[in-house]
């Protein structure tokens, strides 16, 4: 993968060369963006000009620099065959059982083939999909840790660098997580952890404060007209209930949105935060615009409950609720909880 091949986020592309020349690599760090936006696939890419022994400068276009896409190391890592670089990613907790490997070890070639069959640009969803987990709990388990910080322990086969790359670090279990802040704080010589996921605020503290973080531009991810619409009515039921907050139909209507996997519920909150988003904007600018519901009277009268007032603590409590989903929160107990903290702001305008 040759950062020529990745469409936009040129400016960020360029900061990582610029890096990389001038040898101030840190051993841990994280790209923070979503598969739409290139995450995986400039974390490729730059693990293959961070080894490449022909690097290409260029004096003119919006690319300064490049691996040269031919030396021995970019082939190799261009195949995803190089034998210093190793991938840790979610899969079926079931794996790790009594295994004497771990899951990410078991499945490496599945994976590496989902990313280059995807051109790095390859969601966890369509990862579940490929692999058949769509009702599994999916998670990077404290055995992956382990076998993690064994292989950085080795010296590289071939001189350069050894590679891990952490891939969806939100799904790190909390076991895992403190499995690996030694590795971060006493790193070995020539060795890179590189964390690839999509919520930054999704991690542990420890984990966050240990990593040097890039940040892509945002790619708002679409979702089918279906998928938005049905959404759209369940954020409108909920709205509207949080008004009365009677607790039985609440009950009721929390555990419909609960029957949702881990990532439809967190796709969910972040449309909701989108909707608030929008409806803060409509609210301060008076300029009409979609709010994205679908349901035109809601759509006309709720953005007058978003105000400057309540915007902050409507969105902190569906991130903190994004976040809880995201470590395994019981999720009746996260959304019963989500919804006092919205009915309270709301009243607040």
């Amino acid at each position: 993968m040759q950062f020529k091949d990745i469409v936009g986020q040129r400016d960020v592309i360029n900061r990582l060369t610029e890096i990389i020349d001038s040898g101030r690599v840190s051993h841990a760090q994280m790209i923070v963006g979503s598969a739409a936006a290139g995450s995986m696939a400039i974390a490729w890419a730059y693990l293959q000009y961070l080894n490449c022994t022909d690097r290409h400068h260029h004096d003119s276009g919006d690319l300064r620099a490049d691996s040269c896409g031919q030396c021995p190391s970019c082939k190799k890592i261009s195949q995803l065959v190089h034998p210093d670089m190793f991938f840790y990613f979610p899969h079926d907790i079931s794996l790790d059982g009594k295994s004497t490997d771990c899951g990410s070890s078991m499945l490496q070639p599945q994976f590496r083939q989902f990313l280059k069959d995807r051109a790095g640009m390859g969601s966890l969803e369509e990862w579940h999909t490929t692999m058949g987990l769509e009702k599994k709990n999916t998670e990077i388990r404290a055995h992956d840790a382990r076998y993690m910080i064994r292989s950085l322990e080795l010296k590289p086969y071939e001189g350069g660098w050894r590679m891990a790359v952490v891939w969806m670090p939100e799904r790190l279990g909390t076991a895992a997580a403190n499995e690996l802040l030694k590795t971060l704080e006493e790193p070995q010589p020539r060795t890179l952890l590189l964390l690839v996921g999509e919520h930054f605020d999704e991690l542990l503290p420890t984990i966050r404060s240990r990593v040097q973080t890039v940040r892509l531009h945002h790619v708002e991810q679409p979702i089918p007209d279906d998928q938005r619409q049905a959404m759209g009515q369940t954020l409108v039921g909920w709205l509207r209930m949080l008004f009365k907050l009677k607790m039985k139909e609440l009950s009721k209507q929390v555990d419909e949105m609960d029957a949702m996997n881990r990532e439809q519920k967190q796709q969910f909150l972040r449309f909701a935060q989108g909707v608030v988003q929008r409806c803060l904007e409509q609210n301060i600018t008076g300029q009409s615009a979609p709010i994205g519901t679908g349901d035109a009277k809601f759509d006309a009268s709720f953005p007058s409950m978003v105000t400057p007032n309540n915007a902050e603590a409507l969105l902190q409590a569906l991130d903190d609720a994004i976040f809880a989903i995201g470590r395994n929160a019981n999720g009746k107990i996260t959304l019963m909880q989500t919804s006092f903290r919205l009915s309270k702001a709301l009243k607040k305008r």
